[in-house]
């Protein structure tokens, strides 16, 4: 079990157990180790310590951020969390969108490198055509995560092996982000998915949206349902950051890639921009 399996872990435990508010030795218990080594490990991970990252993760603390957010979330110019450790939210992800020429026929023309990395929530699968990032998804089964690449690309060409695209954007997760340059994302999307990715882009890290401002931040006020499925059909995960649209009540909602995942990435964010 690695240290992100231990957080997921931790994390249910307190899910299941909420109402009797566990404690630390509670919480170390549920994951096999001694609440010294649980609070390190958890405060290595998080930057916080469990009790704080705790506090990420109520239904008050997500109402404040809406509220807070309501007007602003969507402006040019963010004005929270631009400095220190929101250094993402300088980081300039462009969208380029694949020809009709590039995806036909199954992706037939296109050349894709694609390999398996580490990230703070569990490893991912990377994907990368000439042009930028296609595909980044978690993969908890590994052979399930490819399977899913190639149902998405039948006929490209792929190849396992780790690009210098696929390394710039993996900067991302460690605390060398001053390595990272401008990250391209390739992608296979309609107009209106297109649209509704790039809007989820504008959303700093450490902050919350829900499917009304995101359907009103794409002038489609009306059609939260379909931004909703636009959102679940994200190709990138944590890069273009759809774990940060939750519901209008406060509560965080499903996740394509696990609930408890959400969680840990909510929290995990808020810590580092209020460390």
């Amino acid at each position: 079990m690695n240290n992100y399996d231990k957080i997921a872990t931790a994390i249910t435990y307190i899910n299941d157990n909420f109402r009797e508010q566990p404690e630390l030795k509670d919480m170390a218990a549920a994951v096999h180790m001694s609440p010294f080594h649980f609070q390190r490990v958890f405060s290595e991970w998080a930057g916080v310590t469990p009790k704080k990252f705790l506090q990420y993760l109520t239904l008050h603390h997500a109402k404040q951020l809406l509220k807070q957010e309501k007007t602003t979330v969507f402006d040019a110019a963010f004005e929270t969390g631009l400095s220190g450790t929101g250094r993402l939210h300088d980081l300039f992800i462009n969208i380029e969108s694949m020809t009709p020429g590039e995806y036909k026929n199954g992706g037939k023309s296109l050349h894709i490198n694609y390999s398996f990395a580490e990230s703070p929530f569990g490893n991912i699968l990377v994907a990368s055509t000439s042009k930028g990032i296609c595909h980044m998804a978690f993969a908890d089964d590994r052979d399930m995560a490819l399977q899913e690449l190639i149902a998405n690309f039948p006929n490209a060409q792929l190849t396992q092996m780790t690009d210098l695209i696929q390394q710039n954007t993996l900067y991302i997760f460690t605390k060398e982000q001053h390595r990272l340059s401008e990250i391209k994302l390739h992608l296979k999307g309609t107009a209106f998915q297109l649209k509704v990715w790039e809007a989820l882009l504008k959303i700093p890290m450490g902050n919350l949206t829900t499917y009304q401002q995101l359907a009103a931040a794409v002038d489609n006020p009306r059609a939260s349902r379909a931004v909703g499925t636009a959102v679940g059909q994200n190709p990138v995960a944590f890069l273009i950051p759809c774990h940060r649209v939750i519901k209008s009540t406060g509560e965080l909602g499903h996740y394509h890639w696990g609930d408890v995942r959400k969680q840990a990435m909510i929290g995990w964010e808020s810590a580092q921009i209020n460390k």
